[in-house]
Order: C-alpha cells, then structure tokens, then sequence
C-alpha cells in the first residue's frame, strides 16, 4: 500500500508538471514565443546562451525568419530575450519531466514497487514523452517557412492532442495504482447510465479542446469579439463559405471561432445533464462528489472562455482558459474512475 501511494503520488506529479507544460506552451503561443529558438538540440538545448556573443548569435538567426522580418522588426535583443526564454522555459520543462519520468522509474523499478506488466506501461509513456518533443519540433520548424509568421494549426493540433493523451493514460494510470479495485458498493446497472454520459462527456471537452487548438492556431479569437452572438448573428454570416467545405474547419476564422463556441456550450449541457442523472441515481456519495466537482468546473471554464472572447484573447486569459481545460479534464477522468464497478474493464 505504501509503495502504491509513493508510486501514484509520483505520477500525479508528473500530471501536474504535464499540465504547467501546457499552460506554458499556450503562452508561448500567445505570445509569438515559440518561433524564438531555430535549431533543435535535445541534449545541449538545455543551457542557455551564456555570453553576449551567444546572445547575438541566437538573435541574427531569429532575423532570418518571416516573424521577425514582418511581426518583431527592431524590437531588439532585450525584446528577443523575453520571448527566448519563454521558448526555453518550455523546452527545458519538457526534458525535466522527461527525467522525473526516468529516473524514479529506475528506482521503484529496482525497488521492486511496481509490477513488470507497470514498468513497461511506464516506460512507454517515457518513449511517448521523447515522441512529443519530436513532434513539438516538427511543429516549430513549419513556423520557419518563407511565407509564414506562425505554426500550421494542423500541427499546433497534433502537438497538442499528443499532449492531452499523454496526460489522461498516465493520471488514469496514476488513479488506478491509487486506488487498484473498484467501489464494490456500487452496482453496475445504477452506474451504467452516469459512465455513459461521463464517456460522452470526455469525448466532447477532447473535441472542443481541439476545436479550440484549430482556434488559437489561426488567431480566430480575436475576430467576432461579442457574445452569445457573432456580428449580430447566431451562426456568422460566411459560415461555411470555402470550397471545399471541409476547408473551413481549417481556414475559415468564422467556422473555427463557431465550432469553439458550439461544441463548449454542447459540452456544459451535456456535463449538466451527467450532473442530473448521477445525483438523482442511488450511486455512492464519493461518486456524487466527484460529479459536483466537474459541474463547477465546467462552469468556470465556460466562463474563462467567455472573458477571453470579450477582452481579445490578453495573455494571462488565454493561458488560464488553455490550462483550465486539463483541469475540466482532470475532474471528468477522476469522475469515470471513481464510477468503475467489479465487471468494469480498467484501463
């Protein structure tokens, strides 16, 4: 049991690391930080310029880049260096975690505080972890193109589902290491409709976080500025207007900016609705407490995501709104987890 917790207390950890690493990608993102650093080094990356001439070296290559030809021209060294540490700040952030991944592993490994069949699931979310810089790269280096200020969206939106992935198998991981059997008080059928909905739940706020990657990868925010409504109208005008259609839900700012909305709005009906159904049914008050928590959560990151709207994405907002969607997240896995009955399959 001691090794259960110690094991589970450090994956939750590593959870939380996980959700800083992408609240810290969202500001690098929000503040057109991410393009600072041109070269990939996975090792040596992880010291920074330490003299002016390394400065200067880093800058002159910034030069060389479409954002700060067209966005950043003459904003200087100082000016570089803010945005150059919020990109190694991010970076550094990855590799720490990937050693506070390896290094325990090793130990409880050695130990002989987890079992074989966790050792290799856990070893694999390390493999995953490597995967993830990878893919971060492959999605800076399209920001380097001649014709391009920014990231793709497209791989904005892989990067980050990669992430949130990651994140939900190893704090499901976590849980179950937590707590390895499931609430024999509850019964099956009583909790068949809540997980139902709870898995509906999921899927929806994992689409509506993707939605909202394709939104702040084009910068659709900062158009149709007003709520509930979007230039006067509840679906905009062009909606849909590209050819062909599914061009839209790419490029079209008025298509992206309305799914965002939609699937949000869809998706705290549907948490209320789970709200609904599992406090009218006769499942324990520990399954109950967990559902309550999702119902505020919901609510606060619903109202998070109005308040960026309504004062054009500022930093501070959109970071909050980007991390508080894992929260949201966090809240529906621990739901689902704590419903689990003696024939649920655990993952």
């Amino acid at each position: 049991m001691q090794h259960n917790k110690s094991v589970s207390n450090w994956l939750f950890f590593i959870c939380f690391m996980l959700l800083c690493m992408i609240a810290l990608g969202g500001y690098t993102r929000l503040t057109g930080s991410g393009l600072s650093i041109m070269d990939w080094k996975p090792i040596t990356g992880m010291i920074p310029p330490l003299s002016h001439a390394e400065w200067v070296r880093e800058f002159d290559l910034y030069k060389t880049i479409p954002q700060y030809q067209i966005i950043n021209n003459g904003f200087g060294l100082d000016g570089f260096k803010q945005i150059f540490w919020a990109e190694w700040s991010h970076r550094f952030l990855g590799r720490l975690i990937g050693l506070v991944v390896l290094l325990p592993l090793i130990y409880f490994i050695i130990k002989g505080a987890i079992t074989k069949k966790l050792a290799i699931l856990l070893f694999v979310f390390f493999i995953l972890g490597g995967l993830q810089g990878g893919i971060g790269w492959f999605m800076v280096h399209s920001g380097f193109r001649p014709d391009s200020t920014a990231v793709e969206p497209v791989r904005l939106v892989l990067h980050l589902s990669c992430a949130i992935a990651l994140y939900i198998a190893i704090l499901w991981t976590g849980l179950s290491v937590r707590n390895p059997q499931p609430d024999l008080s509850l019964e099956k059928n009583t909790v068949k409709p809540v997980r139902t909905l709870l898995w509906i739940d999921i899927v929806l706020l994992c689409i509506t976080i993707i939605a909202g990657g394709f939104t702040a990868g084009t910068h659709a925010g900062h158009s149709f500025n007003s709520f509930p409504l979007m230039n006067g109208h509840l679906i905009p005008e062009n909606y849909g207007s590209l050819s062909p259609f599914i061009a839209n839900f790419i490029d079209n700012i008025a298509t992206i900016q309305f799914n965002h909305r939609l699937l949000a709005t869809l998706t705290v009906i549907m948490v209320f609705i789970t709200l609904f159904v599992g406090l009218k049914s006769t499942v324990t008050k520990h399954v109950k407490d967990g559902l309550m928590l999702m119902g505020w959560a919901v609510l606060i990151q619903y109202a998070l995501g109005i308040t960026t709207l309504l004062l054009v994405v500022p930093v501070w907002a959109g970071t909050v709104h980007q991390a508080f969607a894992v929260v949201l997240l966090t809240t529906l896995i621990i739901a689902l987890h704590r419903s689990r009955t003696i024939h649920t399959t655990s993952i």
